[in-house]
């Protein structure tokens, strides 16, 4: 079975009826509410770039097809997107491609890391390993729940495979880091906004209600709804990420070079 084809066994379930909730194309518990409708209250410079990133999706440049292809299908299980509307589905590989085809870091280094493009290769490198270890298949090759269970073992440092690679590089690290670019790039979308309610920019319109989390005049109400994890999940438990005690503090302090 494909992993990229899940099918209904993917979608967030109604607990009354035990069925799937349908994509829609604004998820979240912010119904109808538009961060860009707000575009007329920015400046231009920061109109310009926001429409910028809903028009123009950055094409791929640093991961070859097939690197690519994994990255989706490891992106499809962090951050799943079954329940938007196929069309408005945040291009998360691309934004991370960007990032490391124009070589983009965050000024640091930790000193059992390498560089950032090197990461990704051997990280993806070593996803596929565990795939193989798992299922004898590819990544991209597995169902759903195989899927998580590899990731899942990244996840808690106790990868069972391409032990070569996590000498060579801290799997905390890879993991915290790859999650951290995938959150990054779903949530600096305008699309992502809505879907939590987030007002957009402040400049230079500013904010009013400052306390008690109240909405401001442009934005909406919570309405929230029931639902439940996909059947094939394993995310429906929170559990700290595998040695986190190695990664307290701020990432820019001690361990860097």
């Amino acid at each position: 079975m494909n992993g990229a084809s899940t099918g209904r066994k993917s979608l967030p379930i109604d607990p009354n009826t035990h069925e799937p909730l349908p994509p829609v194309r604004q998820p979240g518990y912010y119904p109808g509410y538009s961060t860009l409708a707000q575009q007329t209250f920015w400046d231009a410079k920061t109109r310009s770039v926001i429409l910028h990133r809903v028009n123009h999706t950055p094409p791929i440049r640093f991961f070859d097809s097939e690197q690519a292809a994994l990255m989706k299908a490891v992106c499809d299980r962090i951050i799943p997107q079954d329940d938007r509307d196929p069309a408005y589905r945040i291009p998360i590989v691309n934004y991370i491609d960007e990032r490391l085809h124009e070589d983009k870091i965050d000024g640091f280094r930790y000193e059992n890391m390498p560089a950032d493009r090197d990461v990704y290769r051997l990280g993806l490198q070593a996803i596929d390993m565990l795939a193989q270890d798992r299922g004898g298949l590819r990544f991209v090759n597995l169902d759903a729940r195989r899927q998580d269970e590899v990731l899942k073992s990244i996840h808690d440092g106790n990868a069972p495979a391409a032990q070569e690679i996590w000498n060579h590089m801290s799997i905390q690290r890879f993991w915290k880091g790859l999650v951290s670019d995938c959150a990054s790039a779903y949530y600096s979308h305008p699309w992502a906004w809505d879907e939590i309610g987030f007002g957009g920019p402040a400049y230079p319109r500013g904010y009013m209600r400052l306390e008690g989390g109240e909405p401001e005049p442009w934005e909406v109400d919570e309405v929230r709804y029931e639902w439940q994890t996909p059947p094939d999940s394993l995310s429906d438990v929170y559990e700290p990420a595998g040695g986190d005690s190695e990664q307290k503090g701020h990432p820019g302090q001690g361990g860097t070079h």
